[in-house]
């Protein structure tokens, strides 16, 4: 198993690209520390400890730090997922709901890796930030999320310079339209889900979306020792959209 013997914290871990995650974590042997919004998991996903919380709050995440420290120890793995999208001309975009989009992806991010870097043990660890494939192309509509997933990549790319001495890796998962709850909420919203859908699909180069068991595949892969000589890297998990 690729995991095991590792501790994992990962972030966003209720639903979605989270829940593929944690799920392939656990599959590889990890021992699972998982945090998100609701209050409590789906019976089926596995966790050793959910401390459900806001990690927008420092105090939070100082908190979920020293309870990892107290029934963990060392962390290894640091799987940064969460985040907020929230589409709107530039111009119309509300500044709280813009502050609200660049804290959820960014500061918070930011949060979780200064309080979590110390728990890492002295061989090192692993980061991996879920960003966007807006993070690396503009988008009408999305210029908010694009400006704070694409923050995330330098936050991502800082760090792992930084932290390279003590042998942390800092690399970046770039998903593009995953089949997660909030995309299938979307389409829903349309008078026409279906057409709303394949017009969605129709603007990647392999006409589907992703689903989130291949986002959390490249997630495993920075985890993993596979990856031991990479940091500082974007994937990109978008079935070929940012190769236009």
């Amino acid at each position: 198993m690729r995991l095991e013997n590792v501790a994992a914290l990962v972030t966003g871990a209720s639903s979605g690209i989270g829940q593929a995650v944690s799920s392939h974590f656990r599959r590889e042997g990890a021992r699972l520390l998982l945090t998100g919004r609701r209050e409590q998991l789906d019976t089926a996903q596995p966790a050793d400890l959910y401390v459900p919380g806001d990690l927008n709050d420092e105090a939070f995440v100082e908190a979920l730090a020293s309870q990892a420290a107290d029934s963990i120890g060392t962390v290894d793995v640091v799987v940064i997922n969460h985040g907020l999208q929230a589409s709107s001309p530039l111009t119309e975009m509300p500044y709280e709901d813009a502050k609200n989009v660049l804290d959820s992806n960014l500061l918070s991010a930011f949060l979780v890796m200064k309080h979590f870097a110390p728990l890492m043990p002295p061989e090192g660890g692993s980061f991996v930030c879920i960003s966007s494939r807006l993070g690396m192309v503009g988008k009408p509509g999305e210029v908010l999320y694009s400006a704070a997933k694409g923050g995330l990549i330098m936050l991502a790319k800082g760090a792992a310079i930084e932290w390279a001495p003590r042998n942390i890796r800092v690399n970046v998962v770039a998903p593009g339209l995953t089949v997660t709850p909030v995309i299938e909420a979307t389409f829903q919203r349309s008078s026409d889900p279906e057409a709303c859908r394949r017009e969605r699909e129709m603007q990647i180069p392999l006409q589907r979306l992703a689903t989130p068991e291949e986002v959390a595949d490249a997630a495993l892969f920075f985890a993993s020792s596979e990856s031991t000589y990479i940091t500082g890297a974007v994937l990109p998990v978008d079935g070929g959209y940012t190769a236009f």
